[in-house]
C-alpha cells in the first residue's frame, strides 16, 4: 500500500480495492478457510456443503427506479451464493441508521427486504440495529450475511477456467449504474430506465447441472470489465471480449456517451457472467434465453492462452479493431451498491 489515506477508489472493485484486501485484511486474517477471490466460502467443518457470504450496501439515492437499498441488500447476498453454486437459505441483517431518517422511508425499505427475501426463498433469521448521529451516515447502510447449501458434485471456481472456454452474460450490462446516475438528478438527465436489481437464482439454477460450466460471477462493483480482469489475473490467461456481442441498452449507451462513462465498468445487480466449455456454452445460452430474465443473454467472448506471466483483457471493437480494457482505478460512481 503506497497511499496514506483511504479513497473512494479503494471500494470500487478494481485494482485499489484488491490491493486493500490483500495488503491489509488478508495479511492479518489469512487462514486455511479465508477466500478473497470467491463470492462465498465453504464452511469446511460442515462437510463443505454449506456456503457463507457477507456484503455491505450503501447507495445514493436510497430509492431508485426498479429497487431500493433494501431489495438490493437481499439480492446482493443471495446472488453471491447463487453464482457460487448454492441455494440460498438464511440471511442476517445489520442496519446502521442515520439520525433524522424518516420512519416512512425506513418502513418502505424493510418492506422491500421482506418481499425480496420471500421471492428468493430465504428467511432473515437474525440481525442488529445501530443509530449514528446526523451527518455520520448516508441515511441507512445495510449489511447482509447469507448461508446456502450446494450440491456435493458442483465444483465452480476460477481454477476450473481453461483456455478455449466461452464467456457469457445473462443480459444487458450497465443498467443499474446508469439508473442510479439518472436517479441522482445531478446531470439534468431523465429517462424510464430501471435497475436490473433482481435475484439471479432462476438463472444459476437453470444451468448448474450442465457439464462444462466452470465459473459464475455477478458483475456488481466495477461491472463486466472488472470481472474480466479478475479472470485474467487469477488464471494468467487473456480474456477477449467481442464488443458487438455484448448487450447494452440504447438508453445506457446514450447516457454513457454523453457523460463519458463506459458501460462495461458500470454495476449490474441482476446479471450473471458464466464461463464454460464451448459445447456447454451453447446449452447455457439456450437455457438462459428461454427465461424471462435471460432473453438478452449472449456469448460475448472467450478465454485465451497467454504465454506471459499475466493475461490481458482485450476488447474487439465494433469496427473490428482491438483495444485493451484497463483495470478500473478511479471510482466512476461512488455509493452505487
Amino acid at each position: 500500500m503506497q497511499d496514506k489515506y483511504i479513497t473512494l477508489a479503494h471500494g470500487n472493485g478494481g485494482r485499489f480495492m484488491r490491493s486493500l484486501i490483500e495488503d491489509i485484511f488478508a495479511r492479518h486474517l489469512s487462514n486455511d478457510t479465508l477466500d478473497i477471490q470467491g463470492d462465498a466460502t465453504r464452511l469446511p467443518d460442515i462437510d463443505g456443503q454449506l456456503l457463507f457470504s457477507v456484503d455491505g450496501f450503501t447507495v445514493q439515492p436510497l430509492e431508485f427506479p426498479g429497487g431500493n437499498i433494501g431489495s438490493l441488500a437481499v439480492h446482493g447476498t443471495v446472488n453471491d451464493l447463487a453464482v457460487s453454486g448454492a441455494t440460498p437459505l438464511y440471511l442476517s441483517l445489520s442496519a446502521i441508521i442515520e439520525e433524522g431518517l424518516e420512519f416512512e422511508l425506513l418502513d418502505r425499505l424493510v418492506k422491500s427486504i421482506a418481499e425480496a427475501a420471500d421471492q428468493a426463498g430465504v428467511k432473515v433469521v437474525t440481525g442488529d440495529t445501530k443509530v449514528v448521529p446526523h451527518g455520520h451516515g448516508g441515511g441507512v447502510y445495510f449489511t447482509t450475511s447469507g448461508i446456502g447449501s450446494k450440491q456435493a458434485d458442483v465444483e465452480l471456481g476460477l481454477q476450473q477456467v481453461q483456455p478455449g472456454d466461452k464467456i457469457l452474460v445473462s443480459g444487458s450490462v450497465g443498467d443499474h449504474g446508469t439508473c442510479v446516475m439518472l436517479a441522482r438528478e445531478e446531470f439534468g438527465l431523465s429517462g424510464d430506465l430501471q435497475s436490473d436489481s433482481a435475484c439471479v437464482l432462476p438463472l444459476t439454477s437453470s444451468i448448474i447441472d450442465i457439464p462444462g460450466l466452470h465459473f459464475m460471477r455477478d458483475p456488481t462493483r466495477g461491472g463486466l470489465a472488472t470481472v474480466a480482469h479478475e479472470i485474467a489475473t487469477a488464471t494468467g490467461h487473456s480474456v477477449r471480449l467481442i464488443e458487438p456481442a455484448i448487450p447494452v441498452k440504447d438508453p445506457v449507451r446514450s447516457v454513457c456517451e454523453m457523460l463519458g462513462y463506459d458501460p462495461f465498468y458500470l454495476a449490474c445487480e441482476g446479471r450473471v457472467v458464466a464461463i464454460a466449455s464451448a459445447q456447454a456454452a451453447d446449452e447455457i445460452l439456450a437455457q438462459w434465453q428461454a427465461l424471462a430474465d435471460g432473453r438478452q443473454a449472449a456469448i460475448i467472448g472467450q478465454v485465451e492462452q497467454q504465454d506471459v506471466a499475466s493475461g490481458h483483457v482485450i476488447l474487439v471493437t465494433e469496427l473490428g479493431g482491438e483495444r485493451l480494457l484497463d483495470e478500473l482505478e478511479d471510482d466512476p460512481l461512488p455509493r452505487i451498491c
